[in-house]
């Protein structure tokens, strides 16, 4: 089973930055799949940002593109989210996810497998 542990949310004025964090519990040798999903108050659950096992695919919401980078440590089994240009609309529960299959960047939540507990990130006006 692998756990997933967001950090790095808070609030924050537009236009600012942060810099969130997923730590994945234990190094596998079973490649897999990660992504950033987020959801805000009375709306569903929605994708933000996927990467490949390897780094080297990455695919974005059309809502972030240009803002937001997604990148991974595979030594430190640790996957990140740069979020610049913060927005109001950004605020939302960000949730990080892995599946063990890696054949795509996956975009829809149905196709992961493991779920963080999520780190709320309040973007001020």
């Amino acid at each position: 089973q692998l756990q997933l542990v967001e950090s790095g949310g808070g609030t924050v004025p537009a236009g600012d930055s942060l810099r969130l964090s997923c730590a994945a519990s234990r190094r596998t040798v079973t490649p897999y799949t990660m992504g950033w999903f987020r959801q805000a108050p009375g709306k569903e659950r929605e994708f933000v940002a996927a990467i490949s096992w390897t780094g080297g695919e990455t695919r974005y919401a059309d809502s972030v593109k240009g803002r937001f980078t997604i990148d991974r440590d595979n030594a430190k089994n640790t996957m990140y989210l740069q979020m610049n240009s913060l927005k109001p609309e950004d605020t939302a529960v960000y949730y990080c996810a892995a599946v063990s299959k890696i054949y795509n960047v996956y975009a829809g939540a149905n196709d992961y497998d493991y779920w963080g507990q999520g780190t709320q990130v309040t973007v001020s006006s």
